[in-house]
Formats: structure tokens, C-alpha cells, sequence
């Protein structure tokens, strides 16, 4: 399966790689009734650090109220009349994570959107501030987008911001799907759309945390196998995941070799609270490898062959990863975690 983005329209102005669509957040982590971290969350802050951490040339629009509490590579737009979206999670050593979205800031206007063209356009929404209208508009000025389906079919509870799932039929998206490139999905969102359904429409990649990840496209179904981890906190691992599955897009990969990149990236912060800081001789590695493999492929047209060898060269980089902890908020004062 090589199916790969086209390539960029050729205008005066070379496009813009990447644009991703979604609030930063406010993440709150307790454990047994106490808190036990505040770090800088939402999907689009985890995707952006993977992309500015491989030089994969990105805009971000995001909304946050004036609370705001983080200084951040790509500036929000400011709601002042509003919080920014809070997450809590509930962590119980007998009991899956919890979700509670606890503050909600403005969605996401189509005005709010450049009209610029890009590469790929990147819908990742976490508290419903990806509306319909702001879909449509980014598959209208992006060549290629990818939608994370937590963006579509999350709702939340009235009284107590609990998060639940709909069935993507339900979603108000659904008339849209077949006119994105990537839909991706964990393995419990899978269960909330029609796999085989969709797969016709675009290419599906279903994330299956340490079991790795599967592709479905019209052909072909692929397991794209995982990179062992030491999982601490499983926040913004789907995100990274798909920051680096387009990372590896953007720089010519075929599909599941974009999505072993994504596995990697996925490992790693599944190691850290909030977002990593990704060790830069790691990434020197990564980049290495993944320039060794387009030659490779350039050589041969059996690229699956050669797929396990990408996997096995790709992990010693992995693990010359070291766990650089990100700041966190702890009473108010931004500090090292011990």
C-alpha cells in the first residue's frame, strides 16, 4: 500500500505543510481525589510539538480563554469572554481513565480558518470545537486531511462534563467522510463507526496502544506493529501517534511506514505526564532512518518486504530516547517533575 498525500498545487507561493485545527486545553490529572499534575493538553498541542520537533513546517489555530495559562510555539486566538477548555482525568488503579471536560472555550469558526492552501489539514478537535462548517472549509483549502474521530463524536454530560461517544451516523460528519484522506480512530472509537463502511471512503487507521496499529484502506488491510513502552500516562499518545503518522507523510513515506513513525512517537508519550520533550539525538536518528528508507523504496517496488527492517532500525532510536519531563503546574508554579 503506498497511497501517499498529492503532491502540493503549484502556486507563486509555495503552501504551507501543515494545518492543525484544534483548542489547546487546560489537563488535570487526579488521582484517588488528588491532584496530581496540570499540564498544557489538547490534541493539537501534542501534534504540533512531534511536527516542530521533526522541522515539519506547521500552522495551528486554536481558541483559549484569557486564563491561559502556558506559553506555546504557535499563539492562540484569545475568547475573552471565556475559559479555556479544561479536561479532568480520573485515574483509578481498578477503573479505566475517567473523562470530565469541566470548561468548554468557543469552537472553531470557518472565519477563523486562513484561506491559505496546505498540504494536509489536520482536524483534531477534543472538546467539540470542531464544527461541520470548519471540516467542510478545511477540505476545501487542504489537499489531503486527516480527521481524528474523537473531534466528531465526542459529546459531554449536561451536568457533570462526562465524556461519552455517539455512532459517527449520529455525528452531523458523516456526509463528509468521503471527502477526507485519513480517518483515525482508537480501538474503542472504532466500535462507534462502520469500519468497513468507511474504509471505502478514505483510508481508516485504527490505534490499538501497545498492540500497535492496523490500516484500512479500499485494497489492503495492514498491522503496523508497536514499540515497546513503560506506559505512565496514556494522555496524547493517539495524538502524537498522528502527528507523527503525517510527519511521515509529508516527508514521502508510504502509509504504514508514516504509521510505524506514528507508533514511535505514540511510545514515547505514553512514558511522560503532558507532553515529552523528544531526546534531539533521538530525533537526529529517526530522521536518518527515515531518509534511508526513501532511497530504499526509491530502489525497490516490494517496499512491504522491507517494512520490518524500517521497524527494527527505527528502535534503537527509539530507545535512545530520554525521558525529558515537560513542566507542570503544580499550586500555580510551573516546576520539574521528580
Amino acid at each position: 500500500m503506498t497511497l501517499t498525500p498529492p503532491p502540493p498545487q503549484q502556486t507563486p507561493t509555495s503552501p504551507r505543510r501543515v494545518l492543525i485545527v484544534g483548542n489547546y486545553c487546560h489537563d488535570v490529572l487526579i488521582q484517588n481525589g488528588t491532584v496530581v499534575a496540570e499540564t498544557l493538553g489538547g490534541a493539537a498541542s501534542f501534534i504540533s510539538n512531534v511536527l516542530d520537533s521533526s522541522s515539519v513546517s506547521c500552522d495551528l489555530i486554536s481558541k483559549v480563554g484569557r486564563d491561559f495559562k502556558y506559553d506555546v510555539a504557535h499563539p492562540p486566538i484569545v475568547a475573552p469572554e471565556k475559559e479555556t477548555t479544561v479536561f479532568e482525568a480520573y485515574f483509578d488503579l481498578a477503573a479505566d481513565r475517567v473523562l470530565k471536560r469541566v470548561a468548554a472555550c468557543d469552537p472553531i469558526l470557518p472565519s477563523d480558518i486562513p484561506d491559505s492552501r496546505f498540504d494536509i489539514g489536520m482536524a483534531v478537535g477534543v472538546g467539540g470545537e470542531i464544527l461541520p462548517e470548519t471540516l467542510e472549509k478545511m477540505v476545501e483549502i487542504c489537499d489531503v486531511v486527516a480527521v481524528d474521530i474523537q473531534a466528531l463524536i465526542r459529546v459531554f454530560g449536561p451536568v457533570d462534563g462526562a465524556v461519552k461517544l455517539v455512532d459517527l451516523k449520529e455525528s452531523g460528519f458523516r456526509h463528509l467522510m468521503g471527502k477526507i484522506g485519513f480517518l483515525k480512530a482508537s480501538s474503542d472509537e472504532a466500535l462507534f463507526m462502520d469500519v468497513e463502511e468507511m474504509r471505502r471512503l478514505c483510508c481508516v487507521v485504527v490505534t490499538s496502544g501497545e498492540k500497535g496499529c492496523r490500516i484500512y484502506d479500499k485494497d489492503d488491510e495492514t498491522v503496523v506493529p508497536p514499540f515497546l513502552a513503560k506506559q505512565v500516562d496514556p494522555t496524547g499518545a493517539g495524538d502524537s501517534f498522528l502527528g507523527g503518522l503525517v510527519v511521515g507523510l509529508v516527508e514521502g513515506l508510504d502509509v504504514p511506514d508514516a504509521a510505524l513513525l506514528g507508533n514511535l512517537f505514540g511510545s514515547i508519550t505514553v512514558e511522560h505526564i503532558g507532553q515529552p520533550k523528544f531526546d534531539s539525538v533521538m530525533l537526529q536518528k529517526v530522521k536518518d532512518e527515515v531518509q534511508r528508507r526513501k532511497k530504499q523504496c526509491n530502489l525497490s517496488s516490494s517496499h512491504n518486504n522491507d517494512h520490518d527492517e524500517f521497524h527494527a532500525r527505527l528502535s534503537p532510536a527509539r530507545f535512545q530516547h530520554s525521558p525529558l519531563q515537560p513542566k507542570l503546574l503544580v499550586n500555580g508554579h510551573l516546576c520539574d517533575r521528580s
